[in-house]
């Protein structure tokens, strides 16, 4: 007769190889084969957590800024870990897809909820198109993607794949506009994220698709939402340890629970003495390059300007749009933002840069837009 146990999983797979955990408690004594440099750090990270380490030191992302080490305990982690299993109805013998970089902490947390809860783990080194790289036929009830793995995902037509999982994340970064409507027909519930290394992952949640799509975050059970003085957010609670988080997101507070995200208040562009909110104008070019057929990523930023000290910039990855299209856009953004948050220009980057977890490095791309 076969017992609840022996359905829990005993070993994970890494890029195809099932390892076990067993000989994982014992890396790298116990592993009769080779690994490359990314494996060798996940079954390290898998290595410590089995044999119950109690503090690790991840780095930030560096999208926002440099990239800093940051010790997280493991009591912290693991808050983590039950809070998201509790919301989604998370446990053992569910299916995972972690597909995010293991060396940052929405990777990371993916192994941790996993390990945890005694989830069947499959794990691939982070692709645009992480599907290609599992079995045709493998099912997930779970999985964590950036907005560029999801959109190639769905390029790829793997949407039947995604509308059998119980739900599945999306973070690092912004869902755009034209994401948010390829999600549209999908069973499965999408859940933007709302969180950083600081906070141990995700700790507010936004659905995007279905009845019950939301343009606001709602913060989980057990996390304390508030504003500083500048408006922008400061959350504390079990996965912050206790410690009062000031980030420097503005947001508007709906409630004791909920949030609408407004922008980031080092995202201000001081233009002719006009403070212009990066994001609102990068919302406005985002909807109006959807709305003339020609998605694609962008971003809004302060280039320096000798008459305004910063000139509002839209840049535009890809190739540049026709002259009737680029009159088209220039036209929806003057109906629809004020005369200093109009962008004085329009550049196009071949490709932006991204940083080792998927999210948008703005500074690297405006390196390389000005070089």
């Amino acid at each position: 007769m076969t017992s609840a146990s022996d359905l829990l999983p005993t070993s994970l797979l890494l890029n195809g190889r099932e390892y076990a955990y067993a000989a994982i408690r014992e890396y790298p004594a116990r592993l009769d084969a080779p690994v490359n440099g990314y494996e060798a750090k996940v079954l390290d990270f898998v290595r410590q957590w089995l044999n119950g380490t109690q503090e690790f030191t991840l780095t930030t992302s560096g999208s926002t800024g440099p990239p800093s080490p940051i010790v997280l305990r493991r009591r912290q982690l693991e808050a983590s870990a039950r809070r998201t299993a509790d919301f989604f109805d998370l446990g053992p013998g569910d299916r995972a897809l972690v597909c995010l970089n293991g060396e940052y902490i929405g990777g990371m947390m993916m192994l941790v909820r996993g390990l945890e809860w005694n989830m069947h783990l499959t794990i691939v080194e982070p692709h645009a198109d992480p599907f290609a790289y599992v079995a045709a036929d493998a099912k997930f009830d779970f999985a964590a993607f950036v907005p560029l793995q999801l959109k190639t995902v769905l390029t790829a037509g793997h949407a039947p794949r995604l509308d059998k999982m119980k739900a599945f994340l999306i973070g690092g970064a912004p869902a755009d506009t034209a994401l948010t409507q390829e999600l549209q027909p999908l069973k499965a519930a999408a859940w933007l994220t709302y969180g950083m290394t600081e906070t141990c992952s995700h700790v507010a949640l936004r659905r995007l698709n279905g009845p019950h799509a939301t343009t606001s975050f709602r913060v989980l059970p057990g996390i304390a939402a508030g504003q500083d003085e500048r408006g922008c957010l400061t959350l504390r609670g079990d996965v912050t340890d206790d410690q009062l988080i000031v980030t420097n997101d503005v947001v508007q507070l709906l409630d004791a629970h909920s949030f609408e995200w407004l922008g980031r208040a080092d995202f201000v562009i001081n233009s002719g003495g006009v403070k212009v909110p990066a994001e609102k104008v990068e919302l406005v070019l985002d909807v109006a390059l959807a709305e003339i057929g020609a998605s694609r990523r962008c971003f809004v930023a302060g280039q320096p300007d000798e008459r305004l000290g910063q000139a509002v910039t839209g840049f535009i990855e890809g190739k540049p749009l026709t002259t009737e299209l680029e009159s088209q856009l220039r036209s929806l953004l003057a109906e629809r933002l004020g005369r200093y948050e109009q962008p004085r220009q329009l550049r196009y980057v071949p490709a932006f840069a991204a940083t080792p977890n998927g999210k948008l490095d703005r500074a690297a791309t405006l390196r390389r837009a000005n070089a």
